[in-house]
């Protein structure tokens, strides 16, 4: 295994469509997954997408924490913890028009975070590393973390989805903010490298 190079905005490898992956049982994807995840890991993120490491294939991990799920819960919201997955050749269908706004941060946009509308509720699908069929509904931050991650699948990066960039911040000024300021600190630490 080995801790990979993460690619940052402004890198062709973030802006482009990624090809599907052949034959989710190839060794060779096997190796990427392995190294991904300890990518994600050592990083500190709770998703990370293969064309974030250099590499154009349609391939996503992610998890939500059982703190994060908790969080949720507490806050009035549903939520639930999300063992770690890999998604290969990922689908997400929308299954509400309502949107809610919500912090992001990632990996390849180090430093900021920024206030995000994604879809509340989605269904995705894609193929496991046994290139079984996964699907599953989400719903809260699990449906925040497959749309963000998705979307570098198809070489967007969180700020063009934004609505409103006057809420894009660097992490290391959000303490600063006055007390009239929407709460983004809390935020910040459950939303870092998604």
């Amino acid at each position: 295994m080995a801790i990979l190079k993460i690619a940052r905005m402004g890198h062709p490898v973030l802006r482009c469509r990624a090809e599907p992956v052949a034959d989710p049982r190839a060794p060779e994807i096997a190796r990427l997954v392995e190294d991904m995840l300890e990518t994600m890991e050592d990083a500190g993120g709770t998703g990370l997408a293969a064309p974030q490491v250099h590499v154009p294939l349609r391939l996503v991990v992610f998890f939500v924490s059982g703190r994060r799920a908790a969080a949720e819960a507490e806050s009035g919201q549903e939520g639930s913890a999300v063992p770690l997955t890999v998604l290969i050749n990922p689908e997400i269908e929308h299954l509400t028009p309502e949107t809610a706004l919500g912090p992001e941060a990632c990996l390849s946009v180090p430093g900021l975070i920024g206030q995000v509308p994604r879809t509340t509720r989605i269904r995705y699908r894609g193929l496991s590393l046994e290139g079984k069929v996964l699907e599953r509904e989400a719903e809260g931050f699990h449906a925040r973390v497959v749309q963000h991650e998705c979307d570098h699948l198809d070489g967007i990066l969180y700020p063009q989805r934004m609505t409103d960039l006057s809420s894009l911040a660097f992490t290391s000024e959000i303490g600063r903010a006055p007390q009239d300021a929407p709460p983004m600190e809390e935020e910040l630490a459950e939303n870092h490298g998604e």
